[in-house]
């Protein structure tokens, strides 16, 4: 199972830390997702997992929730695109 990273918004501010939202896509989903994170120091993250457009397969959204939090480096790929998109 892969995810792909279709589209990153992000800013950062000192009052309100780092917010980003990135839209994924996982190979044989029909839906896209969109990841929120938010982080006040960049080093502590907390996200939340949305359908990006309309609401989809249950099942579906679950297998890339656990994918998000089994895998390090998955979660790791969204904090990275965060950051990368609010240093450009």
């Amino acid at each position: 199972m892969s995810m792909r990273i279709i589209n990153v918004k992000a800013s950062h501010s000192k009052d309100k830390g780092y917010l980003g939202h990135v839209e994924v896509g996982m190979d044989g989903h029909k839906s896209t997702y969109e990841v929120t994170l938010q982080s006040d120091d960049s080093r502590n993250w907390n996200y939340s997992l949305n359908f990006a457009k309309e609401s989809g397969s249950e099942e579906e959204i679950e297998q890339l929730e656990d994918l998000i939090e089994e895998d390090d480096d998955v979660f790791n790929a969204l904090v990275d695109a965060v950051l990368d998109k609010v240093s450009k």
